[in-house]
């Protein structure tokens, strides 16, 4: 994907998400099972996630290179990130630390997708800054993956909303 494509993609994903997660109500937004997090646990793991994100993507590109280096390789593609993920997963990869939600009450909802959306507008107006050489040129730490190209970052980005999206989905049987 272009960056263009990829910017594009994070605001279809994100939009997506919040939309589906402000039409919850209370029973849904708060329903869990098998120890799964609720859909308002899963918005405010995918805004814990974004905001970092949004963060590196401000910073200028020397203070990227000299806090995390230079990439050493390719980026990968898409579905090749995202087969790796779901490879991290099966091997017992999860969620942990400052990306773990505590719980989240209904009157939380509107508030979590408005900063859901606001961080995504944000990580997508930085976003535009990178040239698509930057995109394959720096890199950013994540918590299951270790070093990643911003490209990949963003492509884990895109994807990992619709994962969450999916998840709450399959648990509600919708």
């Amino acid at each position: 994907m272009t960056r263009e494509e990829i910017i594009n993609q994070l605001m279809v994903n994100y939009n997506a998400f919040t939309d589906f997660i402000a039409n919850l109500d209370e029973k849904e937004f708060l329903f869990t099972e098998k120890n799964k997090w609720t859909a308002g646990q899963q918005a405010e793991h995918i805004l814990r996630s974004v905001k970092p994100v949004t963060l590196a993507f401000g910073l200028p590109l020397f203070s990227l290179r000299i806090m995390f280096g230079k990439a050493n390789r390719p980026s990968r593609g898409y579905g090749t990130l995202v087969h790796r993920y779901y490879d991290k997963l099966a091997a017992g990869g999860k969620a942990s630390g400052r990306f773990i939600p505590p719980e989240i009450a209904y009157t939380q909802k509107e508030k979590i997708c408005k900063d859901i959306i606001a961080a995504t507008e944000k990580l997508c107006s930085r976003a535009e800054k990178y040239s698509d050489e930057e995109l394959d040129k720096y890199i950013l730490p994540h918590p299951l993956f270790g070093k990643l190209t911003c490209r990949e970052m963003l492509y884990f980005t895109v994807y990992h909303v619709e994962h969450h999206h999916n998840n709450i989905k399959e648990m509600l049987h919708m």
